[in-house]
């Protein structure tokens, strides 16, 4: 499994994906697939729902004079979390509650936060993540944790206005880190002291493929391998074609309809998987990020490995099979069909696999 990948700033991350151990090929072809594949235009961050790449559980530490603006900050990205609470601030407010929250927001200067938290902390994979934004919502920096929710609560706190000053080095670089991968994946990283090999190489464009086995296996790895684990067995894929310019709203209503269709809801969602030559897609990428999903993208070879039961001329006139059923099989952690492709408003096209 390849994790090439490229960041368009939003929560969703486009992944280049290969089953058999070997590179993915990162080819764009420079024609389009039509929406039927044919040719055409727990309050701690190493629990195990937050696997120590997201915050999932938030405490916004406030003055007083500051609290309207943390209410702000709750009628503005509350949704997006398991739970948000406001807590005033005084003298050991996060020794109280530390262990309680995947991240802390300090609505309060900077300085602040660091001395009050630095004796706190102990190991990046068990404190919670912590970020500090100022009354008028302009910078979100994240000071602890970046890598493990921080980045990602200054992110959404950017939707308020505030500019995310991040200094994580991956995203300084504008390249994703092995922990962001993991969360793209629907996955969470075993042995975190790997990571800092690993990411150094993310930086140096050294990292090279992430490999998925499916076991039952036995593999012997250095410590400069990072191992990324499944968060479930269960989970389904939502495998996605569709033609050239197919709008955000076209692919949420896919998604959808392909969910109802199988009494599932978005929580049993791992990822959207694609083909390289539609990664790119502005609209899709937009629909992931509107649901916090990652986006895996397939090159031909691996789809031609797992091509689908409909038939599709893209095959024919191409060479590549169709991306819907083929990157749903391939993306499954059993390689299995839970629906065949439907194609909605002639646009996208979207099969199940688990």
């Amino acid at each position: 499994m390849s994790a090439d990948t490229t960041d368009d700033g939003t929560n969703a991350s486009s992944t280049d994906t290969t089953d058999d151990g070997t590179n993915a090929s990162s080819t764009d072809a420079t024609d389009d697939t039509d929406a039927d594949g044919t040719g055409g235009s727990g309050g701690h961050c190493s629990t195990a729902d937050s696997d120590g790449e997201v915050a999932e559980e938030i405490a916004v530490i406030s003055f007083e004079r500051k609290l309207d603006t943390a209410t702000e900050i709750v009628d503005g990205i509350g949704d997006r979390y398991e739970s948000i609470d406001v807590i005033e601030y005084h003298g050991d407010v996060f020794a109280e509650h530390w262990g309680e929250y995947d991240c802390f927001v300090g609505l309060m200067a900077s300085g602040i936060a660091m001395r009050k938290t630095a004796p706190l902390l102990d190991d990046k994979w068990d404190d919670p993540a912590i970020v500090v934004v100022d009354e008028e919502l302009t910078w979100a920096i994240p000071i602890t944790g970046g890598h493990h929710g921080a980045n990602q609560v200054a992110d959404d706190l950017a939707t308020l206005g505030a500019v995310p000053a991040m200094t994580t080095a991956s995203e300084a670089a504008d390249k994703q880190g092995v922990e962001k991968r993991a969360k793209a994946l629907s996955a969470h990283v075993v042995n975190g002291d790997s990571t800092v090999a690993t990411n150094l190489a993310v930086l140096d464009d050294e990292l090279g493929p992430v490999e998925r086995l499916d076991g039952p296996r036995a593999v012997l790895v250095d410590d400069d391998v990072t191992v990324l684990r499944r968060n479930r067995d269960d989970g389904i894929v939502l495998g996605t074609g569709s033609v050239s310019g197919a709008d955000e709203e076209r692919f949420l209503e896919a998604w959808d309809r392909a969910l109802a269709a199988t009494d599932r809801d978005w929580a049993a969602v791992d990822f959207v998987a694609t083909a390289t030559r539609k990664a790119d897609e502005e609209g899709l990428l937009a629909a992931a990020a509107a649901r916090d999903l990652g986006v895996v993208a397939f090159d031909r070879e691996t789809l031609l490995e797992f091509e689908g039961p409909t038939p599709s001329k893209a095959k024919e006139l191409i060479g590549w099979p169709g991306v819907a059923e083929a990157s749903a099989i391939a993306g499954g952690a059993d390689h299995e069909l839970v629906t065949e492709k439907t194609s909605h408003e002639n646009e996208v096209t979207v099969a199940v696999g688990r």
